[in-house]
């Protein structure tokens, strides 16, 4: 991935609510650098959720009914921990 497609995707993980952006914080910086290309897709799929729906995922409120979204939300999740 070049690097204007990676600052795209950081980008859109910016969110409409505080409390995603804050979950979202450590996993862009942290672990978005280090995702292959298939599990980037994953993360763009998620990215396209909408915001209430993802934040009920990440914390766990609510569980994803697509599976490689939910292990994409765990690991979000797990960069909280």
């Amino acid at each position: 991935m070049d690097e204007v497609e990676f600052k795209r995707i950081v980008w859109r993980s910016r969110r409409g609510l505080l409390e995603l952006d804050l979950q979202l914080e450590r996993f862009v910086s942290d672990v978005l650098p280090t995702l292959s290309e298939s599990e980037l897709a994953v993360y763009e799929q998620v990215l396209m959720l909408p915001d209430w729906d993802f934040l009920e995922y990440v914390n766990g409120k609510s569980v994803c009914p697509d599976a490689p979204m939910a292990v994409m939300i765990a690991r979000i999740s797990a960069a909280q921990q």
